[in-house]
C-alpha cells in the first residue's frame, strides 16, 4: 500500500503523525524534565544531537522498493501490509520492510545437482523412479518457478525451496507411475512434463505457498547403469526394426505407383491401338461401300476394272514370255517343273517397305511394261 499525504480536510488520524507523537511522548518520559539542556553541556551539541537524530529517523522511515521487487511490511515481526515497486513510508525502529525478488526466475534440481564448477552429478534417491509397465528409469528434472505472492511466499510455508523439491518429486514420481516406459522415453516427454507441472501447481496452491511454476523440463531420461548396456541392445533392435519397417514402406511406396504407372500406359496404348483398328477398319468399309456403290451402277466397266487392277498388282512379280502373231504356233509348250517349285527369287526384293495396314504399292515401271507387253 502506497502512504499517501494526509488529507487537511479528513478527520481520520494520520498512522504515521500518531506514530511520531508516541515516539515523542516516550522521549520526554525517557529524558528529564529539562530535556537534553540538564544533561549536556551546551546548546551547540544538543542541535547536533537533535539534527543527527532526526537524520537517522527519516533514513530509517524511507524505503525503495526496485522494479523487480514487492515489499512486506512487518510491525513487529507481523506482516501488515505490502507495497509495489518504488519509494514509500514506514514506522522507524518499528515496522521492518522485506524485499523478495517477484520478478526472478528460480530454480529447483531434482534428480542431480549441479556443483560451483558446473558438472553434474546423480542423486539416485531422487533420480529412480518406477514406471506403469513396471520399469526402472532415472529421471533428471528441473523446475523454474517465480513468486506470485510475496507475503505467503515468505511466512506460510518454512523452507520452500526444498519443500518444491520435494513437491516436485511427488509430482514426478505420480505422473511417471501411470505412463509407460517407451512413452517416457520417446514421444510422451512433452506430456509428462505439462502433467507435472499442473498437478505440481496443484499442490503448492493447497499449501498456500504463493509459487507460480512457470516450467518443467526434463533433462535426462534412461535406465540405471546397472541395466544400461542390455536396455541399449533393446532400444537398438527396435530401432532397426523401425528402420526396415520404413525402408519397406518406402519400398512399397516406390514399386506400387510406378506398376500403377506402367498398367496405365498399357491399357492407353490397348486403347489407342484398338481405336486405330477401328478406325481404320471403318475406313476400308466405307471405302467399299463407296466402290459397291460404283460397281451397281456400271457393274460390266468396275468388273473390267477390277481385273485390269488385279493383272497389274500380279503380273509385274512374275516371269513372263509375250510372243505375237503366229510364232507361237511353232513353238514347243514347256512346263519347268523344278523352277516352279524355287520362289522367284526378285518377289521379295522388288515389293517396296510397308507399314502395318497399308495397302502394297505398285511398281510403276513393271505395271508400264506389261501394259506395253499386251497384244
Amino acid at each position: 500500500m502506497v502512504w499517501d499525504p494526509k488529507d487537511p480536510w479528513s478527520k481520520k488520524p494520520d498512522p504515521l503523525e500518531e506514530a511520531f507523537k508516541q515516539a515523542k511522548s516516550q522521549f520526554k518520559d525517557i529524558f528529564p524534565a529539562g530535556g537534553l539542556k540538564n544533561l549536556l553541556p551546551s546548546g551547540g551539541i544538543v542541535n547536533l544531537v537533535i539534527a543527527a537524530l532526526l537524520i537517522f529517523l527519516v533514513w530509517q522511515a524511507v524505503f525503495i522498493i526496485a522494479p523487480d521487487e514487492e515489499g512486506v511490511v512487518k510491525r513487529f515481526g507481523v506482516p501488515v501490509r505490502t507495497v509495489e515497486p518504488g519509494p514509500h513510508f514506514k514506522i522507524p525502529l518499528v515496522e521492518t520492510v522485506l524485499q523478495p525478488q517477484v520478478a526472478k526466475l528460480y530454480r529447483v534440481e531434482i534428480g542431480f545437482r549441479t556443483n560451483q564448477q558446473g558438472r553434474q552429478q546423480m542423486v539416485p534417491q531422487e533420480a529412480l523412479m518406477l514406471t506403469g509397465d513396471m520399469n526402472i528409469l532415472a529421471i533428471e528434472f528441473i523446475v523454474q518457478y517465480k513468486i506470485k505472492e510475496a507475503g505467503n511466499f515468505l511466512f506460510n510455508v518454512a523452507y520452500i525451496h526444498e519443500t518444491i523439491g520435494k513437491a516436485a518429486e511427488a509430482s514426478m514420481r505420480e505422473v511417471v507411475g501411470k505412463s509407460k516406459i517407451d512413452e517416457a522415453l520417446t514421444t510422451g516427454k512433452a506430456v509428462i512434463q505439462q502433467d507435472t507441472m499442473t498437478l505440481l501447481q496443484t499442490i503448492l496452491d493447497q499449501y498456500q505457498s504463493g509459487v507460480q511454476i512457470a516450467a518443467v523440463q526434463l533433462q535426462d531420461v534412461g535406465p540405471p547403469e546397472a541395466v544400461a548396456a542390455a536396455f541399449k541392445d533393446v532400444t537398438n533392435a527396435k530401432e532397426d526394426r523401425e528402420k526396415l519397417i520404413n525402408q519397406a514402406q518406402g519400398y512399397r511406396n516406390d514399386i506400387i505407383p510406378r506398376a500403377k504407372g506402367e498398367a496405365a500406359e498399357l491399357v492407353n496404348r490397348a486403347r489407342g491401338f484398338a481405336q486405330a483398328r477401328v478406325n481404320r477398319a471403318q475406313g476400308e468399309a466405307n471405302r467399299f461401300l463407296a466402290t459397291l456403290k460404283e460397281y451397281n451402277q456400271a457393274k460390266d466397266v468396275i468388273s473390267k476394272r477390277i481385273y485390269i487392277e488385279t493383272l497389274e498388282e500380279i503380273l509385274p512379280h512374275m516371269e513372263k514370255i509375250i510372243i505375237e502373231g503366229k510364232g507361237g504356233e511353232r513353238l514347243l509348250p514347256y512346263l519347268p517343273l523344278d523352277r516352279l517349285s524355287k520362289p522367284a527369287p526378285t518377289s521379295s526384293a522388288k515389293l517396296a517397305p510397308q507399314l502395318e495396314g497399308e495397302e502394297p504399292r505398285q511398281d510403276p515401271s513393271s505395271a508400264l511394261k506389261s501394259r506395253n507387253a499386251r497384244p
